[in-house]
């Protein structure tokens, strides 16, 4: 990976600068920017001057850790870097964790649109699971529960050149801890609130809202979806699992360059 830097932030950067919005990567918790090799290669070939960043959160790939995981405050370091990088709203896009880090800084920043890839911004269940299982989270044992999501995330849908990139990232415990804290301490109505709060503000900036599944959302996520952002753009990526920029990289690059 290079040694290019935006705001402190390890990047890759392709393309120029020639007016139309550029494109921010944000990677998944544990992942890295390398994540987003395959859809950076498909669109080099699809637009090749397209200025395209794909950034390390903090705490992963090449990025300093921070005391400090919350999403408010990295949406703010994500908007340093973007700034350092020279872009003026560009479409933020985010895999798992990125895409609900994606969805805050839409609602802050200035954004020409956001893609969600597979992020179910409704996490009342996966927050009380990660409840339950806290005590182990905080123990030697905490590689445990990261096995266990992965497994149900479907690694074996993918490429064998991009899955051990799925396979071998385990996040460290102060990451698991920091960036799941929003997960751990607040309430599931609240999360549904902040989240509902998000995307009004994306919508009301007149920005474009995208999400991406592996599977057909659930009908539960969708509705509430669709009544919050009734112009959402939602694409399934049949057979992709919790990975379709992995999967089926060719098919988000063109919906990045549609």
């Amino acid at each position: 990976m290079s040694d290019t830097y935006y705001g402190g932030l390890a990047a890759d950067s392709q393309g120029i600068n020639d007016g139309r919005p550029a494109v921010v990567l944000l990677h998944g918790l544990g992942a890295d920017r390398r994540q987003w090799g395959p859809v950076r290669r498909e669109l080099a070939l699809l637009d090749p001057e397209r200025r395209v960043v794909a950034l390390d959160l903090p705490g992963h790939g090449g990025s300093p850790r921070r005391d400090s995981y919350a999403l408010d405050e990295v949406a703010a370091v994500v908007h340093g870097a973007v700034t350092e990088a020279g872009l003026t709203a560009p479409t933020v896009v985010g895999h798992s964790f990125g895409g609900v880090l994606a969805t805050v800084y839409g609602a802050t920043y200035p954004v020409r649109g956001v893609v969600n890839v597979d992020q179910p911004l409704l996490v009342g269940g996966f927050a009380e699971m990660l409840r339950r299982a806290e005590p182990v989270l905080r123990s030697p044992d905490r590689g445990q529960i990261w096995d266990f999501l992965i497994a149900g995330m479907r690694p074996e849908a993918l490429p064998d050149d991009v899955r051990e990139l799925v396979q071998t990232a385990t996040p460290a415990q102060e990451l698991l801890l920091g960036y799941w804290n929003e997960l751990l301490t607040v309430p599931a109505e609240e999360l549904t609130e902040r989240r509902t709060r998000d995307l009004s503000a994306i919508r009301a900036k007149a920005a474009t809202y995208d999400y991406v599944a592996g599977d057909e959302p659930a009908t539960v996520f969708r509705t509430w979806l669709t009544s919050v952002m009734p112009e959402v753009s939602i694409t399934v990526v049949s057979g992709s699992g919790h990975f379709p920029h992995l999967a089926a990289p060719a098919d988000l690059a063109k919906i990045l360059t549609g």
